[in-house]
């Protein structure tokens, strides 16, 4: 009796937090103006109308023969709706708004899939919930990746509408800026200890992505690493000193790339006669001195070289994070603890980043603060397969397509974070010279 009624309080959780996902992502589109819903913000991105079809799309094509045994009533959109872009081959995508079908079709095609998923989901039995719909996963497994799939593109679609000119968007009223003090950059002392990464499979009840198995154990050697990621103030130190103008500071991919594109300094800046501005999601304001900077890996690494230092590996990363000064290590930085909105800026709460010395509550055992939320961060680790990688059946490209050693990993999470995702085994990545990412830095010393 105690096991069925667990089973029930699960399959209840995870029905509910499929409709709080879906409630986020209509959010987000809902501050795009219907005439705006065709535009292109990121050249290489398709078009906002793409995504209103894709996340039904996606759930529709995950779950409808593998768990509802459902046809199919549109086939055309099933697959123009299928797959996203990735940016990385530097093809910019050719199609016009007329090549998309209407509002209307679209929305026609989201609710229908919605009606089907539920009824469907609310007719299977226990015993169709429990069982294994595949060589590696359950219904509950697939629920919980078309969960964090839509939560994923409720923070990716925040970079892409970031893009989109301020007179196209519907605002939203900014929350009070948060009053702080200002902080004193400094080093922490991380000593010597090892670092878990990745998930086990004999974890029960826990999920992960592929990418996330098989865990591992890492020696990291004594290292320091910046209390505080860098913020806007002191990356504007570097611009001041012509680091976007010294190939000295940047690899020679990064050079090049840097410019061809004519790249000068942060995405999220602007210069309006002689001062710096930064461009939030619904207005532009004087340069935040205290909030993290954004940047491209490539930028990052620049500003990294120039002061001396590096970027952290994803090892001393998590050393810095969750590691402890005796062999255990904590579930989050500031402990086991779930977590709560004065531990940190995530889940959604903000469309800003706050200052960098905002969440003293969240700091880790070894005292470094802002680890989760208010910015991703860069790493020095290049995106590969843990030992024990298995990808999944169901989705074979999700990772594995991404381990061309053109990716670089970011931990950590931004404001615009879902919580289930701030687990410590999540990994994020992107390709070095995406500038659109709520991505920020720490430096370390070796």
């Amino acid at each position: 009796m105690l096991v069925a009624q667990k089973e029930t309080e699960v399959r209840h959780a995870l029905l509910e937090r499929l409709i709080d996902a879906r409630n986020r992502t209509d959010e987000i589109f809902s501050i795009v103006r219907p005439d705006s819903l065709y535009e292109r913000p990121i050249p290489e991105r398709h078009r906002i109308i793409f995504y209103i079809g894709h996340l039904e799309a996606f759930d529709w094509n995950l779950l409808r023969e593998r768990v509802l045994d459902l046809k199919t009533f549109h086939p055309e959109y099933d697959k123009l709706f299928a797959f996203g872009i990735d940016p990385v081959n530097g093809a910019l995508p050719s199609d016009t708004p007329v090549d998309w079908p209407s509002i209307a079709d679209t929305r026609d095609y989201v609710n229908r899939i919605r009606k089907s998923i539920d009824e469907g989901l609310a007719a299977l039995s226990p015993s169709d919930w429990n069982s294994s719909v595949g060589e590696d996963f359950t219904a509950e497994t697939l629920l919980n990746v078309a969960i964090e799939h839509r939560l994923m593109h409720a923070e990716t679609l925040a970079y892409m509408l970031h893009q989109l000119p301020l007179e196209r968007k519907v605002s939203r009223p900014r929350k009070p800026a948060l009053v702080v003090g200002p902080v004193t950059p400094k080093m922490i002392e991380i000593p010597a200890g090892r670092a878990t990464l990745g998930l086990s499979r004999r974890d029960e009840g826990a999920f992960g992505w592929d990418n996330e198995y098989e865990s591992q154990s890492i020696d990291v050697p004594a290292f320091e690493i910046d209390k505080y990621k860098v913020t806007n103030g002191e990356f504007l130190d570097f611009v001041d000193a012509g680091g976007y103008e010294n190939p000295a500071w940047w690899t020679e991919e990064d050079w090049n790339w840097r410019a061809a594109n004519g790249v000068r300094h942060p995405a999220f800046w602007s210069r309006i006669r002689d001062q710096w501005y930064y461009r939030t999601m619904f207005d532009e304001i004087p340069l935040p001195l205290d909030w993290p900077v954004y940047v491209s890996h490539a930028e990052a690494n620049a500003y990294a070289r120039w002061a001396g230092k590096s970027l952290p590996s994803e090892a001393q990363w998590h050393r810095a994070a969750y590691g402890t000064e005796d062999p255990t290590e904590r579930k989050f930085p500031w402990g086991s603890a779930p977590p709560k909105p004065s531990k940190g800026n995530f889940d959604l709460r903000s469309w800003d980043p706050t200052p960098v010395g905002a969440f003293a509550e969240g700091q880790s055992a070894f005292g470094v603060v802002d680890l989760l939320g208010n910015g991703w961060e860069w790493t020095s680790s290049r995106f590969e397969p843990f030992p024990g990688f298995q990808r999944f059946s169901f989705y074979p490209g999700y990772s594995a397509d991404f381990f061309d050693g053109k990716h670089y990993v970011m931990k950590g999470a931004s404001a615009r974070t879902a919580e289930c995702m701030l687990r410590r085994s999540f990994r994020n990545w992107f390709q070095p010279h995406y500038q659109y990412v709520y991505a920020g830095f720490r430096c370390v010393s070796n």
